[in-house]
């Protein structure tokens, strides 16, 4: 038999066992030497803190309070949280901490694990261990360290389709086990979780969301990598191995305090690095610290991470003893990136570092030889007069490390060679995204080392960011063709607009002069209102029933001006914004009241150009570009999703550094191309997850026709760039066969039928787990394609058919955690769908009636009994699907294994039944005391007559509608307020019940008046 104990876990636990060098050493969670309510392996910690600190092992009894101070910390979870306690024991884990066991009572460090030489410590894998808090539990793996619990695995079986990782760390997450809710204390020490059903491997930091997990790979793996035991155990070999854990938790376990959103209280979250990002530092700081080569090129691609990545290596080459205290100097090319990386490095409390204020502070750090993590536009270096005569340049240290964010820009022109003849002998590492190979302008040349294959040092492509799931998909939508513009214009001076974000502001003006024609037919005012009027009928018909935000990308800052107030008249004026560079001379009043204009942006947009722009906005956006902190709220309101605002209009600023997970759409209609291009794309590709939404795609609609011609407007390596923009009509001609596929599910079902007939017909096509995960497979390619071409008229053929799927699909979705990844919440437009002119709610909402026609059960055939079971199965798998009560999904939970055990044939029809209707009770019984549910008078009115006239047999007697109908109305008759409590009540109904029973030949079957009479007490 199997099952996930005998093919994943012990797996895995070999795999552990068997490495080469320092191993896990294997016990059964039975034979570990500790009581269930034990966090610790006392005996193990005790022996770890005696060879780890000569102090305590002078006197042993100090271990003991040690050993009392740690489980202090576990205490304070309760009252401080989960993530603020762990990042308190983490503190103790990295010897921060002192306690007077010296001589004389002297302060001595801690050492809970010997970092430096990691055969002195104690490593063990257990299986099946158990722990007793709030609940019970057995964790499937455990990792100790000297006795400390600092990894915990979840496996699942891998014999269901639709079982994956995520059903692992569902238990984490929540559901009915919940560990980090319902067994908080032990996972105060932990490190890291992990989940696996033995084909696929995640693993996430505590309180992570499902899209914070990731894989763990390495990134020479650039194909497809196939799932597979064979996968699995080289991830938990790679992740799992003693050295890669330890590096992990001493240089790579981050704290760090975020704000999504102005308006929500800040966080405190833990950060877990991806693979990409842990190799890369790695290999920065092994490369400084052998001394040469002095440079390196960082590849990953757009949104996997480099702000972190940077982080840190940063911490780790400060901490690098030797390195001798260096100076690591962090260097942008944009005042929003300065802000993105000032915020990343801020909010994870990073110590000694420096942001640079202006080119003074920053001339004055590098030679008065600041040591200390510096952050710098590298505008800043403007003010440094190269001296040719001068070979040391302002200070030739070579324990100064650089690290280049952007590197593809940053380095281009007059100021990369002032920063390089400041610092001679420093270390130059780029990280880019979008590297440039050119004659005049090439990142490899400039950042990349000889001695590195292809002159990168470590790379991580499109796809294997779409594969780990590090990144979403981008997809573009040629919009109205009617709106393009002379295609030769645009071809003719496309190569020059393309380069602008290189040009300083005089070659600026220049092209801007030889650009007028193109400029004057984008910014046309008939063309410009068609645009916005598209912009506001796709945002709010494509967009904003998705639940999240777009930008608007325009020609330049004239065009920002003429769209925000097109936009503000259809959208309202709090809906949309602009971040722009403005002239931040005053606008005064003058004498007589009249404006003094001296502003040169204001005397344009209003006198020349006579558009109706106000006082308000131009002073509001020279804030925004002046002052980070007012750019910041703004950018804090648009990624806050209860927030009015939902377009940001820009030409520049915000096409690099701008990380909002909720921009879903770029609506383009400015000609870029090549990096710059690429980079602004890469706007919509971050993951972006909340209870009701998860973003699976970027969506760029192009107005100019820029992706016509892909390999043009992106000039790398055709292999580099396939499939990294795909174009929605693609959607579309997959869309049919797909939508057949998963009718083909249901060969000769009428989908004429309305109501139970029909759900019941359809789910006789998918009698088992398998068949139904296949099917949910299928429709969740499905609803993806439909999600992102809805809505579009193209679809309406499809409607109908979709719109009966997406029914089925829901009807039969596991309640709870199950099948999490491949049962997939559907997505809110789709749920709109299904319930706009349909019987669905009314057909969730009738189980009261359902249970009410308890009585005539035995009546029934066995078929018939079956066809009332999976109707009264669809009413509660409806009813529970919505609940996140634990209640409610152990509900759920049984209500599955009632099906399972049916179709397994380990019981009847009949009990199939009533294990139903006991379920129904309890449900109706969990509604009332959570409040989630109010049930009234009029809910019950007549039940049973209603579910017999919907229901009966055509071979029903027309005595047993008599007397259904009889017991309605003696039933609403006898009834009154509180009858449940009082002597005659119970009597009355009762014996009501019973003369209806033995009329209808049932007044002896016990079970069957207990059941019947339940219901009738808890409904009326």
């Amino acid at each position: 038999m199997f099952n996930e104990q005998t093919v994943t876990e012990n797996g895995m636990i070999d795999r552990l066992k068997g490495l080469s060098g320092v191993k896990w050493t294997y016990c059964h969670g039975e034979s570990l030497p500790k009581q269930a309510q034990d966090i610790f392996v006392d005996e193990w910690l005790k022996d770890a803190l005696c060879s780890l600190n000569p102090d305590i092992a002078k006197q042993p009894d100090y271990a003991d309070e040690v050993i009392y101070k740690l489980r202090g910390v576990v205490l304070e979870a309760r009252h401080t949280g989960l993530v603020k306690a762990n990042e308190n024991f983490h503190e103790w884990l990295m010897a921060e901490k002192t306690l007077p066991f010296g001589e004389n009572g002297d302060h001595i460090t801690i050492n809970l694990i010997d970092f430096d030489n990691i055969d002195n410590n104690h490593f063990v894998v257990a299986q099946q261990v158990h722990y007793i808090a709030a609940t019970e539990v057995y964790f499937d793996i455990v990792l100790y360290v000297n006795g400390i619990p600092l990894v915990v695995g979840e496996v699942k079986t891998a014999t269901r389709p639709s079982v994956t990782w995520q059903d692992g760390a569902a238990d984490f997450m929540g559901g009915k086990k919940h560990y980090w809710k319902n067994v908080e204390p032990f996972f105060v020490p932990n490190l890291l979780c992990f989940a696996s059903e033995g084909k696929t491997f995640a693993y996430g930091a505590i309180n992570a969301r499902v899209k914070d997990w990731g894989p763990w790979h390495n990134t020479d793996q650039r194909n497809e990598i196939l799932p597979g035991m064979a996968s699995v155990l080289d991830s938990c070999e790679g992740l799992l191995n003693p050295q890669t854990l330890l590096q992990l938790l001493e240089s790579f376990a981050l704290f760090s305090t975020v704000k999504i959103g102005k308006n929500t209280p800040p966080k405190r979250i833990k950060i877990l690095p991806r693979y990409p990002q842990f190799e890369a530092a790695k290999q920065i700081v092994e490369r400084v610290r052998k001394g040469y080569p002095k440079k390196g090129l960082i590849w990953h691609f757009q949104g996997s991470g480099k702000s972190l990545l940077m982080l840190y290596a940063a911490k780790m080459l400060r901490a690098e003893n030797a390195l001798k205290n260096p100076t690591v100097l962090i260097v942008v090319d944009r005042r929003d990136l300065d802000s993105q990386i000032n915020e990343t490095f801020g909010g994870a409390d990073v110590k000694n570092l420096i942001k640079v204020q202006s080119c003074k502070k920053l001339g004055e750090h590098i030679e008065q030889d600041s040591r200390g993590i510096l952050i710098s536009t590298i505008f800043k270096f403007k003010e440094v007069e190269i001296d040719e005569c001068s070979p040391n340049g302002l200070n030739n240290r070579d324990n100064i490390i650089v690290l280049v964010d952007e590197a593809h820009r940053t380095q281009e022109g007059g100021l990369g060679e002032k920063m390089r003849w400041a610092l001679p002998n420093a270390h130059f590492y780029g990280l880019t995204g979008t590297p440039i190979s050119g004659i005049d302008r090439n990142t490899f040349k400039l950042f990349g080392a000889e001695e590195d294959p292809g002159r990168y040092m470590n790379r991580y492509s499109y796809k294997q960011s779409i594969r780990d799931g590090a990144t979403n998909p981008v997809k573009f939508e040629p919009r109205l063709a009617e709106l393009r513009v002379d295609r030769d214009a645009i071809n003719q001076e496309f190569e020059q607009l393309a380069q602008e974000n290189n040009l300083d502001e005089e070659e600026k003006a220049a092209l801007s002069k030889r650009a007028g024609k193109l400029a004057v037919m984008l910014k046309a005012p008939k063309r410009m209102a068609a645009v916005s009027s598209d912009i506001a009928e796709h945002f709010t018909s494509h967009v904003k029933p998705k639940k999240m935000k777009g930008m608007v990308v325009v020609y330049d800052r004239d065009a920002c001006v003429q769209m925000y107030y097109l936009l503000g008249e259809k959208l309202g004026f709090d809906a949309v914004d602009v971040v722009m560079n403005v002239d931040q001379a005053p606008v005064k009043a003058g004498e007589g009241g009249k404006k003094d204009k001296l502003n040169k942006d204001w005397r344009k947009w209003h006198d020349d150009l006579e558009l109706p722009i106000q006082q308000t906005d131009f002073e509001r956006w020279q804030q925004i570009d002046a002052e980070d902190q007012a750019q910041k709220d703004l950018i804090e309101s648009y990624k806050d999703p209860k927030h009015p605002i939902q377009l940001i209009i820009v030409t520049a600023k915000l096409l690099t550094g701008f990380n909002a997970p909720i921009c879903y759409c770029m609506y383009l209609d400015k000609p870029l191309r090549d990096h710059t291009l690429l980079q602004a794309m890469c706007r919509t590709n971050r993951l972006y997850e909340t209870d009701e939404v998860r973003k699976d795609m970027g969506l760029i609609i192009d107005y100019l026709g820029v992706f016509e011609n892909l390999r043009t407007a992106l000039a790398y390596n055709p292999e580099e760039i396939d499939g990294v923009v795909e174009g929605i009509e693609a959607f579309k001609e997959l869309l049919p066969a797909q939508l057949n596929k998963c009718l083909d599910f249901f060969p000769d079902v009428d989908r004429t039928l309305e109501g139970f007939e029909g759900i019941m017909a359809a789910q006789e096509c998918l009698p088992t787990n398998e068949k139904r995960d296949e099917f949910a497979a299928s429709f969740g390619v499905l609803s993806k394609l439909w999600s992102a071409i809805n809505p579009d008229p193209f679809l309406s053929p499809f409607r109908k058919d979709y719109k009966w799927l997406a029914q089925i699909y829901e009807s039969v979705r596991p309640v709870g955690q199950t099948g999490a990844l491949v049962w997939a919440a559907l997505g809110p437009e789709t749920i709109k769908m299904i319930h706009e002119h349909t019987d669905i709610n009314r057909i969730r909402d009738d189980i009261d009636e359902l249970i009410m026609d308890e009585h005539a059960i035995f009546t029934l055939t066995e078929k018939e009994q079956e066809q009332r079971a999976k109707r009264l199965e669809i009413n509660l798998m409806g009813r529970l699907r919505g609940h996140t009560d634990p209640k409610f999904i152990e509900l759920g939970e049984r209500l599955e294994k009632l099906r399972q055990d049916y179709e397994a044939g380990v019981i009847k029809a009949i009990d199939w039944l009533k294990g139903l209707l006991d379920a129904a009770k309890e449900t109706v019984q969990a509604e009332r005391e959570t409040g989630d549910r109010v049930v009234t008078e009029e809910d019950n009115k007549q039940a049973l007559t209603k579910l017999f006239l919907e229901t009966r047999p055509e071979t029903t007697p027309k005595l047993i509608g008599d007397v259904v109908e009889q017991i309605d109305k003696i039933v609403k008759a006898t009834r009154f307020e509180g009858w449940q409590n009082s002597n005659s009540g119970p009597r009355e109904i009762q014996k009501a019940l019973l003369v209806t029973l033995a009329q209808f030949g049932l007044g002896k079957d016990k079970e069957l008046f207990n059941k019947a009479y339940a219901y009738i007490e808890e409904h009326y």
